[in-house]
């Protein structure tokens, strides 16, 4: 009791499904990209910048030809027009869909899904309505008056705000059931461009998917409490604009500088450390890209394994937005038994948010 009060039920995170598509474009894209750089030296930049991205595979839902890429004929991309934002948002409202439920499955596989009371759907890279929350809700059979959430156009850290409004309604209502959900298909943003550090930003990007329960009962773990921060002075670093061809992504080469620094700043560390040690906690850091994960790794001092569930899923999966977290923090919950946690993610802004977890005793 607190002054008078019953503390309020923690919330428990369960279980984590994920999905992917089938169609690998990482090597396609590095090809297809090569021609489109007409300078030698950014070639040669480029060449070099994708061996060392950390990056093997990408996955896309995009159509092709058998046997061929989204951009040989009868691909979404082939032809010397790209699609327009309607033809992307179409493919959209097809594919999204029916890759949360994917991953959804993936998730019953470990966790009985049960009575869903509330459902939380994160997604940047598509808009439809009915909305996705809805697609997924009438796809599963859920219930047309379950409680429905849609956290749009985040970026990277939409996960956190997902898991937040879960964590909010599962301390609130200790009865609730709720399905998060992060689905991404980054991979409808190809953009026509010859500049470089346009190329490098869309060779990181990927589609996947991420499903969770949580909820009150007890559960392999704990979500303990959240933060978040928004970078001054960095605001036109990431950049996520609507075009006539598709969603156009600017991420600068000084993002990863620039989150090294604030992650040296006492009152940024204390924030997201709270009282943990960095070199005793279990991390997910979303993997957003290799040199982030190293600017993290050197700025927190962490030692060298500490991020290599995060940089397991860059090399699996590349960077799948908002998805990523989950997928890292579904290789933690497999893989590592350390008492405490903590993730964290960056996105637009530049901000950085994230939440401490802990282990059930």
């Amino acid at each position: 009791m607190l002054n008078g009060e019953a503390r309020a039920p923690r919330a428990h995170l369960h279980a984590i499904g994920t999905a992917v598509p089938d169609l690998d474009v990482h090597q396609d894209f590095i090809d297809w990209a090569t021609t489109r750089l007409t300078d030698r030296y950014a070639q040669s930049l480029f060449r070099r910048m994708s061996a060392r991205s950390g990056i093997t595979h990408r996955w896309s839902v995009l159509p092709h030809a058998k046997g061929g890429s989204p951009i040989t004929p009868g691909g979404f991309y082939f032809g010397n027009r790209l699609p327009s934002t309607a033809a992307r948002m179409q493919l959209y409202a097809e594919k999204a869909p029916e890759l949360a439920l994917a991953a959804i499955a993936a998730l019953a596989e470990k966790e009985p899904l049960g009575k869903i009371t509330h459902l939380v759907v994160a997604s940047c890279t598509g808009f439809v309505a009915p909305g996705i929350d809805q697609l997924i809700a009438r796809r599963l059979g859920l219930d047309p008056g379950i409680e429905r959430t849609l956290v749009g156009f985040m970026g990277c850290y939409a996960a956190v705000a997902a898991l937040r409004v879960a964590y909010h309604i599962a301390r609130s209502e200790p009865q609730a059931r709720v399905l998060v959900v992060t689905v991404e298909l980054s991979t409808l943003h190809l953009v026509e461009t010859d500049e470089i550090e346009s190329m490098l930003a869309m060779l990181q990007f990927a589609d996947g998917a991420a499903a969770a329960i949580v909820s009150a009962e007890e559960g392999p773990i704990a979500i303990d409490r959240f933060f978040a921060a928004t970078l001054p002075d960095s605001s036109e670093l990431i950049q996520w604009t609507i075009g006539d061809a598709g969603f156009e992504m600017h991420l600068s080469g000084k993002v990863p500088g620039r989150i090294a620094q604030a992650l040296h700043d006492p009152d940024m560390r204390a924030q997201i450390l709270h009282d943990c040690a960095a070199d005793e906690v279990a991390w997910a850091v979303h993997a957003g890209g290799r040199s982030i994960l190293d600017s993290v790794e050197t700025a927190l001092a962490l030692p060298p394994e500490a991020l290599d569930p995060s940089r397991a899923v860059l090399n699996a999966y590349g960077n799948m937005s908002s998805a990523t977290l989950m997928f890292v923090l579904d290789g933690i919950l497999d893989g590592d038994d350390r008492r405490n946690g903590i993730a964290l993610a960056f996105g637009p802004g530049l901000a950085a948010e994230g939440f401490g977890f802990s282990r059930a005793a």
